[in-house]
């Protein structure tokens, strides 16, 4: 488990509740692969539970493997839950590490980026673990109160968003149609 530390604002307009359909899940990875495979990753690390799906489709887009990694940094599913400031990384099997090797491109996906923690602590894991010669980043969605960029998003939301593995709330609104990719323009956000 990394440590505690002040959670940047995310924001919640409570205007609805997003839903990522599976036509649309499909669409945004179809893109997302598309534009990571000109950084040739040799790896995709899915963030479980959120990027698990993700990396699957475009590990297998891109002909590498995908390695799964649990981290937590919500203490519910519930929406507009408040994350704890603390995110709890699951062990990774030496079978997984020898997957990724040492040395290597790796893509690193998730479902939603809201404060940047998990994926820099995830990220921290791996420069420590798997010394990777370069990592980017990518996520279907990013909430718009994060300073963090990762290197490719589909989708800037104000509000929570349910994805197609979770259980759908009783009413929610199709996330618009994803024509192109944000991409971050400048060096990584490291204040997180």
């Amino acid at each position: 488990m990394t440590g505690s530390a002040p959670v940047p604002a995310r924001v919640f307009e409570g205007r609805r509740t997003w839903r990522l359909t599976p036509d649309a899940f499909t669409a945004a990875a179809r893109l997302i692969a598309g534009a990571e495979a000109a950084h040739r990753p040799q790896a995709v690390v899915g963030i479980a539970r959120g990027g698990t799906q993700l990396a699957e489709w475009v590990a297998a887009h891109l002909s590498v493997p995908a390695v799964v990694i649990g981290a937590r940094h919500n203490t519910t599913d519930a929406p507009r839950a408040s994350a704890s400031g603390r995110v709890r990384l699951d062990a990774v099997p030496e079978a997984a590490l020898a997957v990724l090797g040492r040395g290597r491109r790796l893509l690193v996906v998730d479902d939603v980026v809201g404060s940047g923690a998990t994926l820099r602590a995830v990220l921290a894991d791996l420069a420590a673990r798997v010394a990777p010669v370069g990592v980017r980043t990518a996520v279907l969605c990013r909430n718009a109160g994060t300073r963090f960029a990762p290197d490719t998003w589909g989708w800037e939301v104000a509000d929570w968003v349910v994805f197609p593995w979770e259980a759908p709330p009783p009413s929610a609104e199709p996330l618009p149609a994803l024509t192109r990719l944000h991409h971050r323009t400048g060096p990584p956000v490291r204040d997180i």
